[in-house]
């Protein structure tokens, strides 16, 4: 009945995702893909940045080269809170444009670092350009599909998004394995100037309204304070500890700020990050479900390729097949709780997908150096359906929720908080991880062995090799416990989701959709 009102009432919203919808969305997931391959082949290659930048007589700490990860995503949460406003000063189309042509310069630059820390340095300004990418496709989306749409919009993108998980450590690992570790990123090259054309061609071309006057005030304290703040955070795994002047200072000075931005954000009617949708409660329960979620399962992804590499010895290239796993796991349950999230209260689906998660997860909390890779694979088999299961209809849930006047802030909202929650997960698994791994050097010299099959005698044969190896294995394990308990943690805010289905607010249908050139 809604959708036939809706249809009678806005014709420029048919009920199926017809041709002009799909050829957006293959805009959309052009730049997605992008993004997701780049984090994806990254996570495999932080072993490859360890033996490349680093030496035995200067060893680089795992949680030092976590910064190529931990810097692009600080970025991303930088610039992230720009996007609402700049989408209607500038226009969507546009603003996407430079946000790919921006990501594939950083790409390339990349590429030429010498040194770990010129890759961190450039890996920030791909950031800037990535940050972009995810809220501005979300909103040139919910725009072109209209919120009744939504759930079936996700399905059909949800298996091509899913290559990007599938096959980013893959593709990863070959081009280490048989090229270089720089044509991780120069890969973006082409697919960077794939998407830049089509976005020019099939991209409608929406007038910009800049009628809101930008928030200065709000950008000089929430941005310096995110910045601040996660930088203070990620510093942890290099210091080893909270009282080093370098991570207390930065998260007390970012924390100040932030709290300053808060106290500021009610005052002006447009301010830079609208936390008055945080009175919508289906935004509010995404948001913390989605902080949690994300900080326990994106941060445990860097473990399984280390593990692969570190412990067991595997290529880059086997660990990324080996990764596959859990994409095809989601690749599964993403298209059908896409589809279902039209019609089935989301506190009927998600905690299924949590559920699934914990179960996944379970095993991994049990490693050892000599762990069957069956118990490994159908571990992250099972991840990956509860992740297809969590993350596409919380997504959907929220941005359903919304008016057509609260999209491009609501989207900005919900993905600063993912690029939040995925910096501080990095961030904790990495401190956990570095403090729990066997002494440094020794553990070096291991890990260098692999490249030579051969056991370096110096660190003392054989017995203490295994010795190392298997204390590793538990310093994996041991950091699995911790998501183990976060993603627990995830199922309080899931028991409060509707479990009727709602319906979606009036004056949702009242804007038509932009043209379809």
């Amino acid at each position: 009945m809604a959708d036939t009102q809706q249809t009678s009432q806005h014709p420029e919203y048919p009920d199926e995702i017809d041709a002009a919808v799909l050829k957006i969305a293959g805009v959309v997931i052009l730049g997605v893909i992008m993004s997701i391959l780049d984090i994806t082949v990254v996570n495999v290659a932080l072993p490859t940045f360890q033996e490349e930048f680093g030496s035995a007589a200067d060893p680089l700490a795992y949680s030092h080269v976590a910064w190529t990860v931990t810097a692009y995503t600080l970025a991303l949460a930088t610039v992230i809170p720009l996007t609402g406003w700049a989408a209607d000063r500038f226009g969507t189309k546009r603003l996407f444009i430079v946000a790919i042509a921006l990501f594939t310069a950083g790409s390339v630059l990349c590429a030429t670092a010498e040194s770990i820390n010129t890759l961190i340095a450039y890996r920030v300004l791909q950031g800037l350009g990535g940050g972009m990418i995810m809220p501005l496709g979300m909103t040139i989306m919910t725009r072109a599909a209209g919120p009744k749409r939504m759930g079936r919009l996700m399905a059909v993108m949800g298996i091509p998004m899913l290559l990007g998980p599938i096959m980013g450590p893959i593709i990863g690992g070959w081009l280490i394995e048989d090229a270089s570790w720089h044509w991780i990123f120069l890969i973006n090259l082409p697919i960077g100037i794939a998407t830049i054309v089509y976005a020019w061609l099939a991209l409608p071309g929406d007038r910009p309204e800049p009628s809101e006057s930008f928030d200065f005030l709000g950008m000089l304290l929430l941005s310096p304070g995110l910045a601040l703040f996660l930088f203070g955070v990620s510093s942890i795994p290099e210091k080893g500890t909270l009282a080093d002047p370098r991570v207390w200072v930065s998260m007390l000075v970012g924390g100040v700020l932030m709290l300053a931005f808060v106290w500021h954000s009610f005052r002006p009617e447009h301010p830079l990050l609208d936390l008055r949708l945080f009175r919508n409660r289906d935004i509010a329960l995404a948001v913390i479900i989605m902080f949690l979620f994300v900080s326990a399962f994106f941060g445990s992804l860097l473990l399984v390729p280390t593990y692969f590499q570190q412990v067991r010895g595997e290529s880059t290239l086997d660990a990324g097949l080996l990764m596959a796993a859990q994409g095809i796991g989601a690749m599964v349950t993403m298209p059908i709780a896409g589809r279902l999230v039209d019609h089935v209260p989301i506190g009927r689906i998600v905690p299924f997908g949590i559920l699934g998660i914990v179960v996944g997860m379970l095993p991994l909390t049990q490693l050892t150096a000599t762990t069957s890779y069956w118990t490994i694979e159908i571990a992250l088999f099972v991840m990956g359906l509860g992740m297809g299961a969590t993350m596409m209809p919380m997504f959907t849930s929220a941005l359903r929720s919304l008016r057509p006047h609260e999209i491009a802030r609501g989207t900005t909202l919900i993905n600063i908080n993912q690029q939040i929650a995925s910096s501080v997960g990095v961030a904790v698994m990495s401190v956990l991880l570095t403090n729990w791994l066997p002494a440094e050097r020794l553990w070096y010299a291991v890990v260098g062995s692999w490249q030579q099959r051969e056991i370096i005698p110096q660190i003392g044969g054989q017995d203490v090799v295994d010795g190392l190896l298997a204390d590793a294995a538990q310093a994996f394990a041991n950091t699995f416990w911790v998501a183990l308990v976060l993603m627990l943690l995830t199922l309080i805010p899931v028991a409060m989701l509707p479990r009727r289905q709602e319906e979606v607010p009036e004056d949702t249908e009242v804007a038509a959709p932009p043209p379809m050139h």
